[in-house]
């Protein structure tokens, strides 16, 4: 990872969420099994809380859903459906930002890992995907 950053935009299909989020031009994206994202085909990476916003009046066209221990929050618009990013169970101290919905031009390089949902508590204690919801100056595996 590069401690070069820039600011992606992106947001939902029918553009009435909109975000915007500081991370490298090159992410550790997390393609995970687990129920919710493998029925969405999500892929997303993870940053500090603290370098996401959103923009304009996006928050109104949001919705959320939860499910098993409630501590994912799972962020989609009321308009279109997209889920362009959430906060994740893995990371409650961040948000998890969906590769595809990010605007082109600002993402170099995407390193896919995979992460076990289906084994959730195991894959956490054996990955590092913790760590992608720290500030700068905390390493990422």
């Amino acid at each position: 990872m590069s401690a070069e950053t820039v600011i992606h935009s992106g947001g939902c299909h029918c553009g009435h969420v909109r975000w915007q989020v500081e991370a490298s031009p090159s992410v550790v994206a997390w393609n995970c099994n687990c129920s919710n994202c493998s029925m969405r085909a999500n892929t997303h990476f993870i940053v500090p809380s603290a370098k996401f916003k959103l923009i304009g009046d996006s928050k109104k066209f949001l919705t959320t859903y939860t499910f098993g221990t409630h501590t994912a929050k799972h962020t989609f618009c009321k308009v279109c459906g997209i889920t362009s990013f959430y906060f994740p169970r893995s990371n409650p101290d961040g948000v998890a930002v969906t590769v595809n919905c990010v605007d082109s031009g600002t993402l170099r390089h995407v390193e896919i890992r995979y992460f076990n949902g289906t084994n959730w508590e195991k894959s956490y204690d054996q990955s590092s995907i913790a760590s992608f919801s720290k500030l700068s100056g905390e390493s990422h595996q």
